[in-house]
């Protein structure tokens, strides 16, 4: 293990915003999950076994970092509505370690027993909900969104009743590395409290720990520089989401966090097919999180942030902090298609926004597969030949489709020779719809058979390592 060269910044702040709990006692403890890409890249990567259930399922404490867990305190608006009965009901903040480019990452739980915020909540997670969240995670990471990793699933050998599933059903502990646990709702608590003082010290630790480049700032500015730098973060992973088709199905406040990566999977989904109008959670009687309204359902949540920071600055100072929101949005949305297409630019912004226009409405028009779409015309016209060959072919040679094939052509490929890949050489992309997933778990449910998913998750990787997106 490297040695820890740091002191863990929310040691300063844990009283503020967390209570300390201790780890349920699990019967048992069974890996079935670790991350050792993430592990080597923040110095765990040489734990062995034994001592990796020691830290992440029996929470003993990392050398030098939280003495003791911290369930942290926060509420929220859920669906609009506010919540200030919230907090870590079950999970908590286990440690913080230093990525090998200086960045701090938080390691959280999920699953890790009751807590003063469980309410009446066992505390635990399904093995089912580990799975799905290594498969949303592992994916979004492998086509270049912004999103906490899963660290650590371990089965700890409990039977667990849920309404949302056949029970009784397998239990497990989850770890989850992500820059920051502070979510929206940690500053919508202090301002419900009337805790001027308490926002101010948050702000200062977000600030120093996640923003240098406010250093020096008076307080004034410095709320409305960091809300900014939040907002501009949340706008390119809502548009990463967008180009990848990913629609979270819970975009509370408390499900936003302040570096703008994606996380806590609920009833996530990814299309099939383009649908503005898709609902991922079946209690979203409203529609008010669907897929097509997830960039307004981001900016509300960032006015929410910004009212929280009213004590420290004015109305329109941090009203014009959140302009940052929309143009990260639109920029982000448009360049990750175009990775994602493996494509450069166009000679303008009005011609990608056209593009944008253009393709999508097709997308939608002729209910094309989402992911065999983007993956059959990879590189633009260098795919013309492996489009042709495609199980969606057809589709390509209707007339609607030349003008897009035509914006197309007239982009460069962009470093063409990811098409030499194993992934790209293949006739299916991976795809994560919800019928995958329960094929998945199907298995694991029924013979303990993890061949599935271990088949998925290399296939993922080759798709992580076909994109290069470290050297783009």
């Amino acid at each position: 293990m490297r040695a820890m060269s740091f002191k863990p910044p929310l040691l300063d702040i844990a009283d503020l915003i967390g209570d300390p709990v201790d780890p349920a006692d699990f019967p048992e403890t069974r890996i079935r999950f670790r991350n050792d890409r993430w592990a080597r890249q923040t110095g765990l990567g040489g734990l062995d076994d034994a001592t990796w259930v020691r830290h992440f399922a029996r929470f003993e404490p990392l050398p030098d970092n939280l003495p003791r867990p911290l369930a942290l305190r926060y509420h929220g608006h859920q669906f609009g509505t506010y919540n200030p009965q919230l907090g870590d009901g079950r999970g908590f903040l286990f440690a913080q370690v230093q990525a090998e480019d200086g960045r701090v990452l938080d390691l959280g739980t999920k699953g890790s027993g009751q807590t003063p915020w469980s309410r009446q909540g066992d505390g635990r997670l399904t093995l089912k909900g580990g799975v799905r969240e290594i498969l949303a995670s592992r994916y979004l990471e492998a086509t270049g969104v912004a999103t906490s990793k899963t660290f650590s699933v371990i089965e700890t050998g409990e039977q667990l009743w849920r309404g949302d599933e056949p029970s009784p059903t397998r239990s497990a502990v989850m770890v989850r590395l992500q820059h920051s646990h502070i979510r929206f709702g940690s500053f919508q608590r202090l301002s419900y409290l009337d805790d001027t003082d308490g926002i101010a010290a948050l702000l200062a630790h977000v600030a120093d720990t996640y923003y240098p480049g406010t250093a020096g700032l008076d307080t004034d500015a410095k709320a409305c520089a960091v809300l900014s730098g939040v907002a501009e973060r949340t706008g390119h992973t809502i548009g990463q989401w967008m180009a990848t088709g990913f629609v979270h199905g819970v975009m509370n406040t408390d499900n936003f966090n302040i570096t703008g990566e994606t996380f806590d999977f609920g009833p996530f989904r990814f299309l099939a097919t383009s649908d503005p109008n898709f609902v991922a959670a079946y209690f979203d009687q409203t529609g008010l999180y669907r897929f097509g309204r997830q960039p307004t359902q981001g900016m509300w949540a960032l006015q929410q942030l910004a009212s929280a920071l009213l004590p420290l600055s004015t109305a329109d100072d941090l009203a014009t902090a959140l302009s940052t929101y929309a143009p990260a949005y639109q920029a982000s949305f448009s360049r990750h298609t175009l990775a994602l297409l493996g494509v450069s630019d166009g000679p303008s912004l009005d011609a990608d926004l056209q593009f944008m226009k253009d393709f999508y409405g097709w997308m939608t028009e002729a209910e094309a597969n989402w992911q065999q779409t983007f993956f059959d015309w990879f590189g633009g016209q260098a795919s013309q030949a492996r489009a042709a060959t495609s199980p969606q072919a057809a589709l390509y040679s209707s007339e609607a489709f030349a003008p897009i094939q035509d914006q197309l052509a007239a982009r460069a490929p962009d470093r063409p020779e990811r098409l030499d890949s194993d992934y790209f050489q293949a006739s299916t992309p991976v795809a994560l719809p919800i019928e995958t997933i329960e094929a998945i778990w199907a298995p694991i449910a029924e013979q303990d058979d993890w061949g599935k998913l271990d088949d998925c998750l290399e296939h993922i990787e080759r798709a992580r390592l076909a994109y290069d997106w470290d050297a783009s």
